[in-house]
């Protein structure tokens, strides 16, 4: 198969959610496809001529991400229906792209990376370009409406956050719309997880759902030699500038943090992660706690962990957090929302727990118990490790959206 990827970032270096499935994707399809990449490059970035994705891709070609200001956005929040995540990247240059690439090549696919760039893929769908139009294989890395609406309902408990809570209410009912267009537009969307998939059907229309969860390179994230027993580290890592982490952290080192440090005095919470957000500031000098921002690898960090903490009370999709936690064999504790869709069982892969309270109590229960001989710890990592194995290795999930595309491909 032809099949042209339009991806709203440079999937190469996977530093981070959406690049990690965005690249593995493309690694495993070039082995057997030929690959065609679209790309936005971030602001000072460039494509190294050492990039991988030029050996992987028979083209790249990218385009600076568009300015906005937070005028831009308050202006289009008032004056359009199209959500902000719709304007994000709106690009006349990358719209010329997708035209001229359709036009001169014959796709067998477009596949479209995000509802960032839903307005490229049904441009590239269009008839207008070419008469016999590629299939449209939609990715939605999120259930972006749902997302908002958490956001909203989280947001609204503060009083503080009741601007947020309306950018969300808004955005929310926008997205509602948009995620509908693009889906119904589309011949096949891809859900990244179940309850994902669940979420998006009503908007669907006759459109098929398929779930192509996320990965993990399991070999890349091998378990190393067992955590000391001294370690008080609690672990969480993520890009910090994403609202859900945001939330996730503050609310971890504000409510479940103190109810710890009460039994265990020297327990350390290590929040890992890129661009940290001012919101984190207040954090900042408390003995118990230590942002890192950008780090070369977190690995050295999750295998550290006495307890990996996904105390995640917003968001959706599948989170790579807990699959590069249970990859590396570390012992997680989790709310139930820090999981949902990857099907881990409290108890076994992890420990599962959604107030203040019990997930203190979980994290306390994996400090004592590697002092203690660490047999829990063992036991949580070495099932949380043997599942993702079975579950989610790539070498898995590329072979099943090969078998979309191509049925796709065929009806298109």
């Amino acid at each position: 198969m032809k099949i042209l990827i339009i991806t709203p970032q440079l999937p190469y270096p996977p530093r981070q959610g959406t690049t990690i499935r965005n690249y593995n994707l493309i690694r495993g399809l070039a082995a057997h496809h030929a690959v065609d990449l679209l790309t936005f490059l971030a602001p000072g970035e460039t494509l190294a001529a050492d990039n991988p994705l030029l050996e992987l891709c028979g083209r790249v070609a990218c385009v600076e991400q568009p300015a906005r200001t937070t005028a831009d956005r308050i202006r289009a929040t008032a004056t359009t229906l199209t959500p902000d995540m719709g304007l994000r990247l709106e690009s006349p240059a990358m719209h010329a792209l997708v035209r001229a690439w359709c036009a001169a090549t014959k796709y067998d696919v477009v596949q479209v990376e995000g509802i960032e760039l839903a307005q490229y893929g049904m441009a590239a769908a269009g008839r207008r370009i070419a008469p016999e139009r590629p299939a449209l294989v939609f990715d939605d890395h999120n259930c972006e409406y749902l997302l908002q609406q958490r956001n909203a309902f989280t947001d609204l408990r503060r009083v503080r956050r009741w601007p947020a809570a309306a950018y969300s209410l808004v955005q929310w009912q926008k997205l509602r719309r948009y995620e509908a267009a693009i889906l119904q537009a589309s011949d096949v969307a891809l859900a990244v997880s179940e309850a994902d998939r669940r979420a998006l059907a009503p908007l669907a229309g006759d459109t098929p759902l398929t779930v192509i969860s996320n990965g993990i390179d399991t070999e890349a994230y091998k378990p190393q030699p067992a955590v000391a027993p001294s370690s008080t580290n609690l672990v969480f890592t993520g890009k910090m500038d994403y609202r859900p982490n945001i939330d996730a952290v503050l609310w971890f080192a504000h409510e479940v943090l103190p109810l710890i440090v009460v039994q265990e005095p020297d327990a350390r919470f290590q929040i890992v992660g890129m661009n940290p957000h001012a919101r984190l500031d207040v954090l900042r000098g408390q003995p118990n706690i230590e942002i890192t921002g950008a780090v070369d690898d977190t690995r050295p960090y999750i295998r550290s962990a006495a307890a990996y903490v996904i105390p995640m009370r917003i968001g959706g999709g599948t989170r790579f957090k807990a699959l590069e936690a249970m990859a590396c064999g570390a012992p997680i504790v989790s709310t139930t929302l820090g999981v949902e869709g990857i099907g881990a069982t409290d108890g076994q892969e992890l420990l599962l727990a959604d107030a203040p309270d019990a997930f203190a109590a979980a994290v306390v229960r994996l400090l004592r118990d590697g002092r203690e001989g660490g047999a829990v710890r063992r036991r949580l990592g070495e099932y949380g490790r043997r599942f993702v194995e079975a579950t989610y290795s790539w070498d898995h999930i590329i072979p099943q959206l090969e078998s979309v595309l191509a049925a796709t491909a065929r009806k298109s």
